[in-house]
């Protein structure tokens, strides 16, 4: 069994614009020491974190709102950089981290699958052979020739989902979108999750419903106040964040 996930001693900071130190003419004048001061005012959203994962494990990230469980993913995903440190990561990804991401709202559901399913790297043969069962999959035939600035957040979520099921991806990452769709669906999406897993997937998620935790995951990464506090198994760690 290979890593296919690994955080070492990773920082992630973010510069907070609201004030510019010394203005423009600081800028214009001191550039130095106005860049200090610009880089001085930054926000640390994740300090020294460190953790593995393992090939087919399905792995929870945990913590209260601004703890930096999206930006674990963002930084899995290579879609922003750690400060310092590194991030490891060992395969295909296929990522869904916001809604809507990768969509183009003019576009119709079924003109956002094919240039969805392409970022994500299939071709479009593969595309043509696979879009009815994306679709049958979504349960949107009826709106999938509309244009997507007319979908619900649930039916965004239905459809980014949907392109997932006909990847074949080493690693998943799903950051809480499922959360908008209705049980009947969250239900179909648990158990292509599980069926990903059979298949030896590294699927990594956020999730604040700690009864899909305690049902889907094999361990849970637990961040509280930008730094991971305790990693085990969701039996050892949901108590104990319930509790906190």
């Amino acid at each position: 069994m290979s890593t296919k996930i690994e955080f070492i001693s990773v920082v992630k900071d973010y510069l907070l614009y609201s004030k510019l130190p010394y203005g423009i003419k600081g800028i214009i004048f001191s550039p130095l020491k106005s860049f200090r001061a610009l880089k001085a005012n930054t926000f640390r959203v994740l300090n020294n974190v460190s953790f593995s994962i393992e090939e087919g494990e399905v792995v929870a990230i945990i913590g209260k709102n601004g703890a930096g469980k999206s930006t674990s993913l963002a930084l899995t995903a290579g879609v922003m950089k750690p400060t310092s440190g590194e991030v490891k990561v060992n395969g295909r990804i296929a990522p869904m981290l916001e809604l809507g991401g990768g969509f183009h709202f003019e576009l119709t559901g079924r003109e956002n699958i094919i240039l969805n399913a392409c970022l994500l790297g299939l071709k479009k043969r593969v595309i043509e052979e696979r879009i009815d069962k994306i679709i049958e999959y979504s349960e949107l035939q009826e709106f999938i020739d509309q244009p997507i600035r007319t979908y619900s957040s649930g039916m965004l979520a239905r459809l980014g989902f949907s392109i997932i099921t006909q990847l074949e991806p080493d690693i998943i990452i799903v950051d809480e979108v499922l959360a908008v769709g209705d049980r009947n669906f969250q239900e179909k999406c648990y158990k292509t999750i599980r069926e990903f897993k059979e298949k030896g997937v590294t699927i990594l998620l956020v999730s604040h419903n700690m009864s899909d935790v305690l049902a889907l995951c094999d361990k849970v990464i637990w961040i509280e106040n930008h730094i991971v506090k305790q990693i085990g198994t969701p039996e050892q760690i949901v108590p104990l964040y319930l509790e906190s």
